[in-house]
């Protein structure tokens, strides 16, 4: 393994340590004595009999074979073989497919960016962080025995020094030929920001261009590289014109002599809680990091310091953290506990769904408790939520795969409500383990935000405790995925029968101090009560928080709060689907066009105005009275498009795909755009996004109805009367409630200004 440190003195040393990867085997003595007989040395470096946990269901130990692999690109076939020599029945195999830069963390007990002091058997000693790049390519200036290090600061804590660390943002653009940028364009300039300083390659040739960027970096030598679409375009074209030039060997991006190569890998489509994503193929240097932010969901949603956050607490390299899922990130923490404690990782995991009756399957598949809002405008209404209920109910109650039904504890006295599944109570699970510390740092960094003042630590902060949110959100769903290493359905049942026991106690004691339930949904009730005080509230909610063991807390008291029904079906409400203001003025808006990601810009600033016109309503009476002031935001919504005022990038409607172009049988939108970029040479995966202007809706040809924003000319025709509709629909799916539909609000917004034309 190469082990890149960044050193007290700022000087960045590159390390190498000798790392022996194992994988082990499980089967009758026999069988693994046959094994060691017949086995391909040459993918083996050695072998012997250890004793493990092989079944993390069970608490017992057993004898297992333990394989040195000489090299762990090998170990997939390697652990094929096996399997076929068991005839896939007699022997299973473990470890094998956990990351092997992340197996050395785990093994050596470290983690991105962790103080340390490293060292050998020799003199030589080096201080300083340790930064998380791993390669097992190029030669080593320091190698020989094995690495030893002495860590310094904790996982656990909150308030720990991240080094200095050097970044610079990579920008190419091309000479385009046609309307697309592609890897047969020749470059026109490279830009390269650093300090806020942007320095800008645009003269000579390609080569010239291609040489003086590598000079650049080598003189700024970052430790971070930052690009938008670097793994998707930039990297792989950079690579493809130095090629073209004859230069590849010396487009060398890392630290280490390893030239940027071409192809390297495809990309993947993959299905996810019903929707189709695309990851491309990971672009990773040696010696320095690599972040693309359009293709990393955590640098997105939490920056730089959320990603540190979670490489450091998950034990995730930070490149590889940068375009990992939130859930493969959750799941190290899973292994590292499972590793540290001498349980086995199953390959292929082979854990089935206890057996259900009927009845059983109905009792117990039922998600989350669900009150109907009652539709219309409240007032004198509370939110209260209960703070990370599912992540908080799992530690509470020991829920794990291996501890709900478990063998050894049948008379437990913990038991799921509803279903009376047993739990088990000699030992922690793997999932409550890691969820202690996420939730406690989470709550820590809360605390901090509360007490500090300086703007940058409030930054952080907010930051580190948002990224550490998803870990909480995905790690329910992870309980239930079939590919989870520790997961199993009848855990995931046992916390949705936990969480309904908690809001229906939540709102019997709701009703016991007299307030009304207006809506309930999982983790949240909205409480209703004329005159509703803060203190009594807060009495609520501690006595709640008592009874469920979850801590229950109020989100905010509403001005006013209208829950919507549904647009199909006016008098059925709708679960998620409401607006309101709360007191201090803050707005909150969940189902409606400024929540969607496929609405254009221009339609969900509309929907704002008109929510932000009605805010300052007191009561249900001046709510009513405003509505005429809402109804004339959207009349100079109405009147901007008309008069050609609005920027052609604002009515961009933006549509993930599901399919590729030659799959789609009927003719929508999504599926035209499609089809007009494959024809200029440019294709979409199934999970990327098509972006288009509807240009007529109605037209007899399909590829007249919309135009893909990559092929719009400077000014576009749009279909005026199709993106009027959306501002009425926009306009509809707020009033509704109060008489108000589409064509009403079409009459009362075009009829005026037809009054005002004849005047």
């Amino acid at each position: 393994m190469t082990i890149w440190i960044i050193a007290e003195n700022g000087a960045r040393l590159k390390l190498a340590d000798e790392y022996v990867y194992r994988i082990y085997v499980s089967g009758e003595a026999k069988d693994l004595e046959d094994l060691v007989g017949g086995i391909d040395r040459r993918g083996v470096e050695g072998f012997t009999y250890v004793e493990k946990y092989v079944d993390f269901m069970h608490a017992q130990k057993r004898r297992v074979l333990e394989l040195e692999v000489k090299d762990y690109r090998l170990i997939p076939s390697l652990a094929s073989n096996i399997l076929r020599t068991g005839d896939y029945e007699r022997l299973q195999a473990y470890n094998v497919d956990i990351p092997v830069d992340q197996a050395y963390l785990y093994d050596r007990d470290l983690y991105p960016l962790a103080h340390v002091l490293a060292y050998r058997s020799s003199s030589h000693s080096y201080s300083g962080s340790y930064s998380g790049y791993g390669s097992d390519h190029g030669p080593s200036p320091d190698s020989g025995p094995c690495l030893s290090y002495e860590v310094f600061d904790s996982v656990e804590e909150c308030e720990y020094n991240v080094p200095q660390l050097r970044s610079l943002w990579l920008n190419v653009e091309t000479k385009k030929e046609g309307t697309m940028p592609c890897f047969s364009d020749k470059i026109d300039r490279i830009s390269v920001e650093s300090d806020g300083i942007v320095t800008t390659l645009e003269g000579g040739g390609e080569e010239d261009k291609i040489l003086h960027l590598m000079k650049l970096i080598w003189e700024e030598d970052p430790d971070i590289i930052f690009t938008r679409g670097g793994d998707s375009f930039t990297l792989p074209y950079l690579a493809h014109r130095a090629f073209v030039n004859g230069i590849s060997e010396k487009l060398i991006l890392g630290r280490e002599e390893i030239p940027l190569m071409r192809g390297g890998g495809r990309g993947r489509s993959f299905f996810s809680y019903g929707r189709v994503y695309y990851k491309a193929p990971a672009r990773r240097l040696y010696g320095r990091i690599h972040i693309d932010v359009g293709n990393s969901f955590i640098y997105q949603e939490a920056g730089l310091e959320g990603l540190i956050e979670i490489s450091r607490t998950c034990r995730v390299p930070l490149q590889r953290a940068a375009r990992a899922s939130i859930g493969r990130i959750m799941s190290s923490m899973q292994l590292y506990t499972a590793w540290k404690e001498g349980i086995l990782i199953p390959w292929k995991k082979c854990e089935p769904e206890s057996f259900k009756t009927g009845w059983d399957l109905l009792v117990a598949d039922r998600g989350g408790l669900v009150y109907e809002p009652m539709i219309g405008l409240h007032t004198d209404v509370v939110e209260v939520d209960f703070v990370s209920m599912f992540p908080a109910l799992m530690l509470r109650h020991n829920i794990s795969a291996e501890t709900v039904l478990c063998g050894c504890c049948p008379d437990s006295k913990t038991r799921v409500p509803e279903l009376d599944y047993n739990i088990c109570e000699k030992r922690k699970g793997i999932v409550p383990k890691t969820l202690e510390l996420v939730l406690k740092k989470r709550l820590t960094y809360k605390e901090m935000l509360r007490e500090v003042k300086d703007p940058r630590l409030r930054l952080i902060y907010e930051r580190r405790q948002a990224a550490l949110k998803w870990i909480l959100v995905t790690c329910f769903g992870y309980l239930g995925y079939r590919n989870a290493k520790f997961g199993k359905i009848d855990a995931h049942i046992a916390v949705c029968a936990f969480a309904r026991d908690a809001l229906m106690r939540a709102a019997r004691l709701a009703e016991k101090y007299g307030f009304e339930v207006v809506h309930g949904i999982v983790d949240s009730l909205w409480i209703k009560k004329p005159g509703i005080t803060k203190e009594e509230v807060e009495d609520f909610c501690g006595e709640v928080s008592g009874a469920v063991g979850v801590r229950l807390r109020a989100e905010g008291k509403y001005r006013w709060i209208v829950f919507l029904p549904s647009r199909s079906h006016p008098g059925v409400p709708v679960m998620n689907r409401y607006y309101g203001v709360f007191e201090d003025g803050e707005i909150k808006v969940r189902g409606v066009e400024l929540r969607r990601s496929d609405v254009p810009d221009f339609i969900k600033r509309a929907q704002l105005d008109m929510i932000r016109a009605l805010a300052a309503a007191e009561d249900c009476r001046s709510f009513t009275e405003r509505i005429p002031e809402a109804l004339a935001v959207l009349r100079r919504y109405v009147q901007r498009l008309q008069r050609g005022e609005v920027e052609p990038g604002e009515l961009v409607i933006k549509k993930r795909i599901s399919k590729h172009a030659n799959e789609y049988v009927h003719n929508v939108h999504q599926a035209l755009v499609v089809r007009q970029l494959a024809g200029e040479g440019i294709k979409l995966h199934p999970g990327e996004t098509a972006q288009y202007i509807i240009r007529n809706s109605g037209s007899q040809i399909p590829q007249n109805r919309v135009r893909a924003v990559q092929l719009l000319e400077p000014k576009p025709k749009i279909d005026m009367e199709k993106y009027l509709e959306m501002l009425f629909v926009a306009g509809e799916n707020l009033l509704s409630p109060f008489g108000y539909d589409a064509e009403k609000i079409r009459a009362e917004v075009m009829g005026y200004e037809r009054c005002k034309t004849l005047l």
